[in-house]
């Protein structure tokens, strides 16, 4: 089976692959011929997945999944958010967003942080949304070089390492967009 990943992001594209059975095939936006940036105007985290989703499956006539995510800080009210890609600015800089979330964190005690990624999923004409939440804290310093975002600077609950020193079999399983795969491949399963 073929599926449309509403993405061009290459690491997300081979994190979801790994994770998916081997009967389902992942298609990027490039692979359909949707070239044009989706817009994400959503206020929320659901409803840019639930755009994204709708774009391509209204557009392009696909079944097709969609993600977002963001990472909400509690002292900060939950920023960056929504806007967690282009916290720094439209350039969209993991190093700009890092160095941002860190310096507005710098007075700051509380540093916890939770990343969420809601997955919505288009699939013969329903609309299913399947979320993951990690739970962690916002190292005072940037740590590791595997993963991609914020994972330099994002620590788990329950463990001593940042995302991006963690194997990506670990990562995988216990991250937010691990949970939301997971449920994702629960509802394939269940629906075959």
């Amino acid at each position: 089976m073929k599926i449309v990943f509403a993405s061009n992001n290459k690491n997300k594209i081979q994190e979801i692959q790994q994770l998916l059975p081997e009967t389902i095939q992942l298609m990027s936006l490039e692979d359909i011929g949707c070239f044009e940036e989706i817009p994400e105007t959503a206020a929320t985290i659901e409803g840019n997945a639930i755009l994204k989703a709708d774009y391509v499956t209204q557009k392009y006539g696909y079944d097709c999944f969609a993600d977002d995510t963001g990472l909400e800080v509690t002292a900060l009210n939950g920023e960056p958010g929504v806007y967690s890609a282009r916290y720094a600015g439209e350039q969209r800089s993991a190093e700009d967003n890092m160095n941002k979330l860190l310096t507005e964190l710098s007075t700051k005690n509380n540093r916890q942080a939770q990343f969420k990624t809601v997955i919505t999923l288009n699939y013969k004409g329903e609309q299913h949304l399947f979320t993951g939440i990690a739970k962690g804290s916002i190292t005072a310093n940037k740590s590791g070089d595997k993963g991609f975002g914020y994972d330099p600077i994002f620590q788990p609950n329950g463990y001593n390492e940042t995302f991006a020193e963690l194997p990506i079999e670990t990562k995988n399983r216990i991250s937010h967009r691990g949970i939301a795969v997971q449920k994702l491949i629960s509802f394939f399963k269940n629906d075959n």
